[in-house]
C-alpha cells in the first residue's frame, strides 16, 4: 500500500474532481458568515442561524436522498450534486450584483448546499466501492484523505488574500466553479458503471427512511464505530466556538495568529494520511482503527490549559497537530472498514444515516456548549469537553469482525 500504487486512470479523474471541489470549498471557507456581516449587516443571532439551522435542515432534506439515490446508478446523480450546488452558490453573486441578496436567500442557499453535500458524499463512497476491488479502498481514501489536509492548507489563505483583492463573493463564484470542473471530472471517468441491485424497490416507501440507521444499529461493529464517531466529531466541533471566543477576546491573540494556530498543523493530516496504509500492513485494520481512535482522543484536553502569548499558541499548534495526526490516520481506515462492512446494496443509505447523525450531533452538542461557556467559562467547557473526549474509546469496536460476503464483481468494475 505504497503512495505509488497506481489506482486507475478512473480513479484518477475522481480523485481530481474531489480536490477541486475541496480547493474551492476552503478557498470560499467563512464566506457565507462575512457577507452576512458585512454586506446585510446581520447580528449574531443571525450568524449563528446560518451556521447551525442551514446544515441541520439540509440534514434533514438529505434523508429522504440516502434511499432514492440507492437503487440508482451513483456517477450521474454525484455529477447532478456537483451541478446543484454550482447553480445554488452562482445565485448569490447573481443577487448581489442586482441588489437584492437577502439573509433568507443565503440561508436557502445553505440548506441545498449541505443536502447536496449529504447526498454527495454518501453516493461516493458507494461508487468507490465500484470502482476498485476491496484491497485498494485503503489506498484510495488515504489519498482522499491527503488531499483534504492540503486543500485545508492552502484555501483559506488563498481564499483570504482573494476576499482581499476581488471581494467576499469572488470565493463564492471560485466555490461554484469548482464544483462544475469537479462535474466535468466525475463525467471523464466514463467507464461502465454497473446497475444497482433490487432496483424493484426503488419506489420508496416511509419506513424506507430509517433504514441506514437500522442497518447500522443491528451491526456489532458498526454500531460502537458509529456512536464513537458521532460523540467524537461533535465534542470537538462544539468545543471550536468557546475556543475563538478564548483566544480572540480573553487572551488576546491575533486572528492571524488563530488561523495560523490551526492551519500550520494541518500538515499533520498529510503524515497521517501517508502512514495509514503501511501501518494497516504492519499492525493489520482493526489493531490501528482502536490505536489511531484512542490516541486522537487523548489531545484536545490539553486545550483547557491554554495560556497567552507565545506559549500559549504553541500549545495549541501542538494539541491540534498532535489531534489532526491521529485523524489522519483514523479517517481512511475508518472509511474503508466502514465501506467494507457495508454491504454494497446499502451502501448509500447507510453513508447518509451516518452522516445526518454525524451533523445533528454536531449542531446538538455546539449549542449545549454554548449554554455551557455562557454558564462556567470558555475554558471550564473547553476542559469539559476534553474530559468526555477522553471515554470515547470505550465505543470503538472490541474485536476485529469478519466482513460479509460480496457478490461477485459486474463485469465493468475497475
Amino acid at each position: 500500500m505504497t503512495h505509488g500504487h497506481r489506482l486507475g486512470r478512473r480513479f484518477g479523474w475522481l480523485w481530481g474532481a474531489y480536490g477541486t471541489s475541496a480547493l474551492g470549498t476552503w478557498l470560499a471557507f467563512g464566506a457565507f458568515p462575512l457577507i452576512a456581516i458585512r454586506e446585510l449587516h446581520a447580528g449574531p443571532a443571525e450568524v449563528a442561524v446560518l451556521a447551525s439551522v442551514g446544515s441541520a435542515v439540509g440534514a434533514a432534506v438529505a434523508v429522504p436522498l440516502g434511499p432514492w439515490v440507492e437503487f440508482r446508478r451513483k456517477r450521474p446523480v454525484l455529477i447532478a450534486m456537483d451541478l446543484v450546488r454550482c447553480a445554488a452558490l452562482l445565485t448569490i453573486p447573481a443577487a448581489f450584483a442586482l441588489g437584492v441578496l437577502t439573509f433568507l436567500q443565503l440561508l436557502l442557499v445553505a440548506v441545498v448546499v449541505a443536502a447536496a453535500d449529504i447526498t454527495f458524499r454518501a453516493a461516493s463512497g458507494a461508487y468507490l466501492k465500484t470502482l476498485l476491488p476491496a484491497e485498494d479502498l485503503l489506498v484510495a481514501n488515504a489519498r482522499f484523505e491527503s488531499m483534504a489536509w492540503t486543500t485545508t492548507i492552502i484555501g483559506p489563505p488563498l481564499g483570504g488574500a482573494a476576499i482581499g483583492l476581488l471581494g467576499l463573493v469572488a470565493t463564492v463564484v471560485a466555490d461554484a466553479v469548482s464544483y462544475l470542473l469537479s462535474a466535468l471530472g466525475i463525467r471523464a471517468t466514463g467507464g461502465h458503471e454497473p446497475p444497482p441491485e433490487h432496483r424493484e424497490a426503488a419506489r420508496m416507501r416511509a419506513r424506507d427512511l430509517l433504514d441506514g440507521w437500522r442497518y447500522i444499529l443491528a451491526d456489532p461493529t458498526l454500531r460502537p464505530l458509529f456512536f464513537n464517531t458521532a460523540v467524537f466529531n461533535g465534542l470537538v466541533m462544539a468545543a471550536q466556538p468557546l475556543l475563538a471566543v478564548l483566544m480572540l477576546g480573553r487572551l488576546g491573540f491575533t486572528p492571524w495568529q488563530y488561523g495560523v494556530a490551526f492551519a500550520a498543523p494541518a500538515i499533520g493530516g498529510l503524515l497521517g494520511s501517508r502512514l495509514a496504509g503501511p501501518l494497516v500492513a504492519r499492525f493489520g485494520q482493526h489493531r490501528v482503527l482502536v490505536a489511531a481512535g484512542t490516541l486522537r482522543a487523548l489531545w484536545p484536553i490539553g486545550l483547557a490549559f491554554l495560556g497567552p502569548g507565545a506559549g500559549g499558541l504553541l500549545l495549541v499548534m501542538g494539541v491540534e497537530l498532535g489531534l489532526i495526526f491521529c485523524c489522519g490516520i483514523f479517517n481512511p481506515v475508518h472509511a474503508t472498514y466502514r465501506l467494507q462492512r457495508t454491504a454494497t446494496d446499502r451502501v448509500t443509505r447507510t453513508l447518509t444515516a451516518w452522516a445526518v447523525t454525524t451533523k445533528a450531533s454536531a449542531a446538538l452538542l455546539t449549542a449545549v456548549w454554548g449554554v455551557l461557556g455562557t454558564l462556567l467559562g470558555p475554558r471550564t467547557a473547553i476542559g469539559l469537553a476534553g474530559v468526555l473526549l477522553l471515554a470515547t474509546p470505550l465505543l470503538l469496536p472490541r474485536r476485529a469482525a469478519a466482513l460479509p460476503a460480496e457478490p461477485a464483481p459486474a463485469p465493468g468494475r475497475a
